[in-house]
């Protein structure tokens, strides 16, 4: 696992995070790296994705320093000024922690966002590289962490 998450790690540092979005519920998607256009299967836009792109899907929070700014539990409206203020911030760190791997995500800026699930399950994060064919992406299944990539 040591040299799965290094590749990982390797294509996430120094790159800047361009786009933050909301997904479903308390979903987090962060694009990092240049931006492409996507559509759904019926042609409408979605939100563009970057090189490399995270996806917490819940129980997660954004730290800075010694505090918590906000997370998956507060009120989304708190979300989209903490949101604007991580983009531009280059990744400069991607770490697994914990019996059951969770991750964290240190920025430029003094930021971290860390996912943490508290629900039975896996941690339900997922690491999409992008940057080379075929799409690869790194993720928790029955508390293993395994990589997967689009055919």
């Amino acid at each position: 696992m040591h040299t799965l998450i290094e590749h990982y790690r390797c294509r996430l540092i120094g790159l800047d995070l361009a786009h933050v979005w909301r997904g479903y519920g308390s979903a987090i998607f962060l694009e990092f790296g240049e931006l492409r256009e996507r559509t759904h299967r019926n042609g409408e836009p979605r939100s563009p994705g970057g090189e490399f792109g995270v996806m917490i899907q819940w129980s997660w929070r954004i730290e800075r320093d010694n505090s918590i700014l906000c997370g998956s539990s507060n009120d989304d409206s708190l979300w989209e000024p903490i949101f604007f203020g991580l983009k531009n911030a280059k990744a400069i760190e991607l770490q697994l922690f914990g019996q059951l791997a969770e991750i964290a995500i240190g920025l430029s800026n003094g930021h971290r966002i860390v996912s943490f699930m508290t629900a039975d399950g896996d941690p339900q994060w997922t690491l999409f590289d992008r940057s080379s064919k075929p799409d690869r992406w790194l993720c928790v299944r029955d508390g293993k962490v395994l990589e997967e990539r689009s055919t």
